[in-house]
């Protein structure tokens, strides 16, 4: 059951559960006698929705009466017999008090599902309702839904039964083309947990993994199961990639880097380009070799983490990697020539860029010829064949948003060109000045809920190094969604939106735009290791202008989806917190780059991201049991070192949520964290290893992918990055 449904339910409890006269002279309007009426199951309380076979605890309370016991009775169409009586269709009770009832829920659905649970004082005066309570199959769903599976890896996979008050125990099946699978079992304490090894020989998505509540037997007959289908691959490294990485060199000078490559089962082929620009200048390199080699060290979940080489010509660097159930991999560097991270993802190619005229926003980020910070944002009209038929851009260098580059906003023209064949492209973007960049098509398609995704990077100047009006930057350009009029009203909804700025300046911000100009909602801001929230941590949520910040927006013309907006204030709280000025360059609605436009701060860029609306108020901690590929995202302060993790997200039941896994480098066992989700996306999520406790913020965008950042509050001033995690 959803948290969504359970604050509904504690609502419908409040309206209903009101204690009433059942003779008198009228009715009261005062001080009025009442009895409340609440389930609790577990952990979990109200309740609204009874699992067949679950078992409900009901409690009485008494207000301005002098009546301290009642009756207990279900009533309801399909309600026969005796409440005490096993055979009543409506389920019984096992033992009643004067304030209490133990319920017993029936073993099958009764052709009314919904009936009322009452309490009556002994003399009929006075009686309370908690209701409706509905009984329902056992629905399960086993994550994740459609991995592929490396032969001879293991892949964890995890069930959950809803509602939340249902038993989480689990029998679970795994066939292999139509036979029982060679290696599966169930895992001896978690019953919610199993493992697959792939040593079984079937093609395609072949392998079909689900899980049966043990409590109701007929849930997947009558459609309440969904089950896992998994595909054997000879190994989940092959095909085109394109990467995109950023960090510092040993000397902590920064390093971007940009490029794409292939691969056959695992072993990166020659013939692939790597862009870098160090303290050197710009150098592209040509890839020679390397190989992902899945972990060794964690058995039980070899499938979704390991370590990558990339070699060049110039060569070996050393990466330690996590792959989300897509196969998108996010990387950290391992080696002692200096510390980053990155992203490769399997490139889309030919059959989606450049197929006819398209529009891409971009967002980069980087550094000037001073090492100052640099962000760029900005929208690209792309003819189709190798013209930029008309642009825009800001660029915010070290502060100044009028500067050599760009006095912004600005318009760009240009040309490009792209070849299928290498995954390598080439761009040059005229404003102020021209400057030259090489771009890479990773995944994406022409969809708007899937757009794709080409990270880009710049070449410095003729010579291939950095001054002036050529910085180091390295960013994605994402296809625009060609449907929408990128005006106020286009924006209308919620966004999950994750920044960076210079020297551990990061945040995390869960907005809605109303259509009108209206920007609202909460953030987590970790400066460097001092925190501020909207709301406050520990805030009781009593003054809605300190809960809330409330900023606007504002759509440019003309509408090529460039908006101003305030990000990262709440004015009208306490204390007051200044609202920052951003410009965001929209890839869709609710989505694009951020790039900050207040001279006096720290060059802040981002990216908004959609929360769908069939996510945003559907989260639960319940509906995310699962394991989930963390890395971190983006830093900009080389002495927080990046990090991977393995994470595990279990449920043993009774509203306990587990976090157990790998972190790296160094292989470390993470056992004792906890999470907690709120039904709008936000929570807490906690990790336990050897070397102590480490307390993130949570923003979901959606129930498979969220971003954490490190509670400075919780965690004694510690500064973060942004880290993704992706089921």
């Amino acid at each position: 059951m959803m948290k969504n449904f359970l604050f509904a339910a504690a609502l419908l409890s409040l309206a209903l559960a009101t204690g009433c006269a059942v003779g008198g002279s009228g009715p009261c309007v005062s001080n009025c006698p009442l009895i409340t009426v609440t389930g609790a199951s577990g952990n979990i309380s109200p309740v609204d929705q009874a699992p067949i076979g679950g078992t409900i605890t009901f409690t009485a309370t008494f207000k301005n009466t002098t009546e301290n016991s009642v009756n207990w009775s279900l009533t309801g169409s399909s309600c026969s017999g005796s409440s005490t009586s096993s055979s009543n269709p409506c389920g019984y009770f096992t033992a009643t008090t004067a304030t209490t009832a133990s319920y017993q829920a029936p073993s099958a659905v009764p052709s009314d599902a919904t009936f009322n649970v009452v309490a009556t004082t002994p003399d009929n005066t006075l009686d309370g309702t908690d209701g409706p309570l509905t009984i329902d199959h056992i629905t399960t769903a086993v994550a994740p839904p459609a991995p592929n599976v490396g032969a001879g890896l293991t892949q964890q996979f995890t069930a959950v039964a809803s509602p939340d008050n249902a038993p989480q125990t689990f029998t679970w099946t795994c066939t292999a083309g139509g036979a029982s699978c060679a290696n599966f079992h169930q895992d001896s304490k978690i019953s919610g947990l199993a493992y697959y090894t792939a040593a079984d020989s079937c093609t395609g998505a072949c392998v079909k993994i689900s899980a049966v509540s043990a409590a109701d037997s007929q849930g997947c007959t009558v459609g309440k199961c969904t089950a896992a289908k998994a595909t054997i691959v000879p190994s989940r490294l092959s095909g085109t990639y394109a990467f995109k990485f950023s960090g510092y060199d040993s000397s902590n000078k920064p390093v971007i880097a940009a490029g794409t490559f292939s691969a056959t089962n695992g072993t990166i082929n020659n013939g692939g380009v790597e862009d870098v620009i160090d303290s050197s200048g710009f150098n592209q390199l040509t890839i020679t070799g390397g190989s992902y080699q899945p972990t060794s060290s964690d058995t039980d979940n070899s499938n979704n983490a390991g370590t990558l080489t990339i070699s060049t010509n110039s060569g070996t660097t050393h990466y330690l990697a996590v792959l989300d159930s897509a196969g998108d991999i996010q990387f950290i560097q391992s080696d002692a020539s200096g510390n980053g991270s990155g992203v490769a993802e399997k490139g889309s190619g030919s059959s989606v860029f450049n197929t006819a005229a398209q529009a891409y926003a971009f967002g980069l980020s980087g550094v000037d010829s001073s090492s100052a910070r640099v962000g760029y944002a900005g929208v690209l009209s792309l003819n189709g064949s190798t013209g930029i038929s008309s642009g825009q851009m800001d660029v915010n260098d070290n502060g100044n948003t009028s500067n050599a580059i760009c006095s912004s906003p600005c318009s760009v023209t240009g040309n490009y060109s792209y070849s299928a064949s290498t995954n390598v492209g080439t761009l040059t973007l005229s404003a102020t000045v021209s400057e030259n960049f090489d771009f890479f098509v990773a995944n994406g398609s022409a969809n708007a809920n899937n757009p794709v995704n080409v990270y880009i990077i710049s070449k410095g100047n003729a010579g291939g190094t950095i001054d002036a009006t050529h910085p180091a930057v390295v960013g994605t350009m994402v296809l625009q969604d060609s449907t929408q009029t990128y005006n106020n009203a286009a924006f209308n909804g919620t966004s999950i939106s994750a920044l960076t700025g210079t020297d551990g300046n990061v945040s995390l911000t869960k907005g809605t735009t109303d259509g009108n100009g209206g920007f609202t909602g909460t953030f987590d801001w970790n400066n460097n290791g001092t925190m501020i929230s909207v709301p406050p941590e520990g805030s009781t949520c009593a003054a809605p202008t300190v809960c809330s910040f409330s900023n606007t927006y504002a759509a440019s013309s003309p509408n090529n989806g460039r908006y101003t907006l305030q990000v990262l204030g709440n004015p009208n709280g306490s204390p007051a917190v200044a609202a920052l000025p951003f410009v965001l360059y929209a890839s869709g609605a609710n989505s694009g780059f951020l790039l900050e436009s207040d001279s006096a701060t720290s060059v802040i860029t981002g990216t908004m991201t959609a929360q769908p609306n069939s996510a945003n108020g559907s989260f639960a901690d319940a509906t995310l049991p699962g394991t989930y590929a963390v890395a971190t995202a983006s830093n900009s302060l080389p002495s927080v070192a990046p990090l991977t993790m393995n994470l595990l997200l279990t449920s043993p039941g009774n509203s306990v949520f587990n976090v157990t896994g790998t972190e790296n480098p160094g292989g470390v066992a993470v056992t004792g964290g906890a999470y907690d989700v709120q039904f709008t996306g936000t929570g807490t999520l906690s990790t336990i290893t050897g070397s102590g406790t480490a307390d993130y913020v949570l923003y979901g965008v959606d129930l498979s992918h969220f971003y954490l950042m490190r509670d400075a509050t919780k965690d004694a001033g510690v500064p973060s990055a942004i880290l993704f995690v992706a089921e």
